[in-house]
């Protein structure tokens, strides 16, 4: 049957072509459930199949492995992790729940209730059967715990379930990846005292020991070696190499604060990258920008609690002050905005 033949290869090739499809239609909503579940069950499976490489009993898989839940998106993997252990490597259940909790981790990235990622029963029940099956399983367990903690508690309860039942039932994907995880943490210090104290505050309760932070940011290595390599060498050459690996050794470059050479290499670098981003600006395009302006850029995703909209009162307002006051002095200042936004966010 050829055109089965080509109807399968299209439908193969489609969960992973497009990252993140619009999930707005049904059909998206199928789509994007599915490519969760294929990559963090490709993921697991390729870490068994490396055990199994190395001769490696099962009960070890913790020590050799740990996977990180970034957000909700692959935190299906606490259910699957179980269902190969369970299912295809004939773990009781107990060990395989010792096992999946101490490989997993979870990364919380948002304090709004509504963001954190939900999936309706129906659509689950249709797609992943077996895995819904072990989410009951879970969540029957869990709430046992719950209810020896806070006898009576129903509200708590109800509160804490991996299943929603208030109106449509739903898989609470946030909920799943804390219960399966031994460490939850934000990604800023304030974030994660807010995390504990709103969206995860039950949970927070029950295991006070699993919340902690881990402030984002970005390596130096990167930020500046990698991506920077005229700053890189001059500060190689200004305080030594090893301010790489060990970054306090940047206050070294207090000595050379007033060193007028210093400051004239210092500017020579910015202004060769300025004019790099001009020329790139230009190229991509096709705007000319002043490299000797203040470059002001936002770069986040579009959305509306990023505010991008606020940068752009931001940006009116000094024009209005400039059409006032033409005498105003004000640096030149030329602003960039970068970022994309889910294909069904209307409010883009």
């Amino acid at each position: 049957d050829y055109y089965q033949a080509v109807q399968d290869k299209v439908i193969s090739e489609t969960l992973s072509k497009v990252l993140y499809p619009n999930d707005e239609p049904e059909a998206g909503k199928r789509l994007r459930l599915a490519q969760q579940y294929f990559f963090v069950s490709c993921s697991l499976q390729d870490m068994l199949r490396l055990l199994d490489l190395k001769s490696e009993p099962v009960a070890r898989f913790a020590d050799m492995f740990a996977a990180q839940l970034n957000d909700t998106h692959p935190s299906i993997a606490v259910a699957e992790l179980m269902r190969l252990l369970v299912d295809e490597r004939q773990l009781p259940w107990d060990d395989a729940w010792d096992i999946t909790r101490r490989t997993l981790a979870y990364t919380n990235h948002t304090l709004l209730p509504e963001a954190l990622e939900t999936w309706g029963l129906p659509l689950f029940q249709s797609l992943l059967p077996r895995l819904l099956e072990i989410i009951y399983e879970i969540n029957r367990r869990f709430l046992d715990e719950v209810r020896q903690r806070h006898a009576g508690d129903d509200a708590r309860v109800a509160r804490m379930s991996l299943i929603d039942e208030r109106g449509e039932k739903l898989v609470r994907m946030a909920h799943l990846a804390t219960v399966g995880s031994h460490a939850v943490n934000g990604v800023a210090a304030l974030h994660s005292t807010l995390l504990k104290q709103t969206v995860m505050r039950d949970f927070a309760e029950l295991w006070p020991e699993r919340f902690y932070n881990v402030t984002n940011g970005v390596t130096p290595r990167r930020f500046m070696l990698l991506c920077n390599p005229q700053l890189a060498q001059l500060l190689d050459e200004t305080v030594g190499e090893d301010w790489v690996t060990d970054l306090t050794r940047l206050k070294r470059l207090e000595a050379h604060a007033d060193d007028a050479a210093f400051q004239e290499r210092w500017r020579r670098v910015k202004r060769s990258n300025k004019e790099a981003l001009a020329a790139r600006i230009r190229s991509a395009t096709g705007i000319v920008v002043d490299s000797g302006a203040l470059f002001d850029i936002q770069v986040k995703r579009i959305h509306e609690y990023k505010r991008q909209h606020l940068n752009a009162l931001f940006i009116i307002s000094l024009y209005q002050r400039l059409r006032s006051n033409p005498q105003l002095a004000l640096a030149p200042r030329c602003f960039v905005f970068g970022g994309k936004a889910a294909p069904g966010y209307a409010m883009a």
